[in-house]
Formats: C-alpha cells, structure tokens, sequence
C-alpha cells in the first residue's frame, strides 16, 4: 500500500523537491482504521488531498463536522504529538445522533483520540468553533451540500464564521459532490451536488481567496443525473440491488477540492 501511495504521489508531481510526508502515509496506513474506510481511499484520496491542502503535523487544525471519523483516523495520529485537532459538530448530547456518533468513536481508542478537542459547530445559528485568529487549517468533506438549503445568507454566514477562527493566511480546505455547470442546482441542493461556482463565490464573499483546485477526487463516470442524487452512488448504494454493478463501477462521486486561504 505504501508503494502505491507513493506512485502516486510521484505521478501527480506532488512529491517534486519536497519530501513525501512520511507520518501522513504511516497514520493512513495505521492498521488503527477501520477496514471498510480504507477500503475507500481509493476513492477518496486521503493523502493527495490532505497534501494538497499543505497540512502539516504541527498545525491547530478543524475538522467540521466529523460524525463518524473517517478523516478524524487519519487527523487524529497526525497530529496528536506536535499539533492539535479540534472536531467541530453538533454537541455531544444525548438525543444529538452525530455528536453521540463522534464521541463514540473518540470513545473506542482512548490511546490514539484521547487529545482530541471537541467543539460545537451547528448551523444555522451555532458557531463555537475555537477562538478567533486560532487556527491554521479547517477542513469540509462532503458537507457543504447540506448548508445550502438553509439559503445564501447563512451559508456567508458559515464561511465567516470558519473566517473567523483562522489565523492570517490559514486556509480552509473543501470537498464536496460537484454539479456539472451545464445542470441547474437546486436551492436546496438536494441531490446532493453542487456547482463548483457557488462555493468559491460563497467563500470569497466571507474575505476567502482561492488558492487552488485540484482534480485529484475527480470522476469522470460520474454524470451527477442518478433517481435519488449521490446517495445511489457508493457507499450508500439507495438503490440497493437495483442495477447496483452499474453504480459500483461508477464509484463514488466526482468531487471538487477546493484549497481557499484567509486574507
């Protein structure tokens, strides 16, 4: 697995005069994960992405809205010795099904989650995220989608309030379904893709710059035109038998990654 990560590295020019980040590589390959969400890093490009973001063993970093922890096994051992990760979704309460599923997962290994600071981060109207000028890297994956039925004003208010936390020059980084620019998105995305546009003009109305984009969770095979939006793709598989080899050999969606800086 190493010597595909690093293939790849190398064949998207990442690597260059820089040196591959080694403890990037070991906390994904860290057999600490759990076996169904590596088997999707061929989908979802952990090291390429978190690479092209520019993440670095000692940052402040937030991740919004964790839930179950598919990025925090990576984040978590990353960062645990020399910099802080800081979870940030809905209050860990009873009743709150998110915040139960992410303390349940900082639960179940204390030795690797136990420095992992939670915080609240509930849109439309819950920010407390960290204190401002704080922080050196948010990251969004696959969650933006979901702000966008609450319509444009809060979602400018969300990009201000990640603004907000971030140190001068910090950058947040974003992945998410994209809509084709030819297919007209709904006010509530509820297909759950969205145009690539929208979010760069969500963002730099908050003070954001775009730094970058990158093709790296690209997918051509996918069309973004299926019955029931992304969720007919995998993981989730809406459909269930239904013409699921068709949907399996597309994989999972074609998104964009986004790397946008504070100014």
């Amino acid at each position: 697995m190493k010597r595909l990560i690093l293939a790849a590295a190398l064949a998207t020019g990442m690597l260059g005069a820089a040196q591959a980040d080694d403890a990037l590589k070991a906390a994904i390959a860290g057999e600490h994960r759990a076996a169904t969400n590596s088997a999707r890093d061929v989908y979802r490009h952990p090291y390429e992405t978190l690479t092209f973001f520019g993440i670095k063993p000692t940052m402040t970093v937030v991740e919004l809205v964790p839930s179950g922890g598919w990025y925090t096994e990576i984040l978590a051992p990353y960062l645990r010795d020399k910099g802080k990760l800081i979870g940030a979704g809905q209050a860990i309460a009873p009743g709150n099904r998110y915040g139960e599923a992410f303390k349940k997962k900082l639960d179940s290994n204390p030795a690797l989650y136990d420095k992992v600071v939670t915080s609240v981060f509930e849109p439309p109207s819950r920010y407390e995220i960290a204190a401002p000028n704080s922080v050196d890297m948010v990251l969004t994956f696959r969650n933006l989608h979901n702000w966008v039925g609450y319509g444009d004003d809060s979602v400018k208010t969300i990009f201000k309030e990640i603004h907000k936390v971030l140190k001068p020059g910090g950058v947040l980084g974003v992945v998410d379904h994209r809509l084709p620019a030819s297919m007209k998105q709904d006010e509530k995305a509820s297909s759950g893709y969205v145009h690539e546009s929208y979010v760069i003009k969500m963002a730099e109305s908050a003070g954001f710059k775009l730094a970058g984009r990158s093709e790296v969770n690209a997918n051509a095979k996918d069309k973004a035109d299926h019955d029931k939006g992304v969720w007919t793709l995998p993981p989730v598989l809406a459909n269930k038998d239904k013409d699921r080899e068709k949907y399996i050999a597309i994989g999972e969606s074609d998104r964009m990654t986004l790397k946008f800086v504070k100014q």
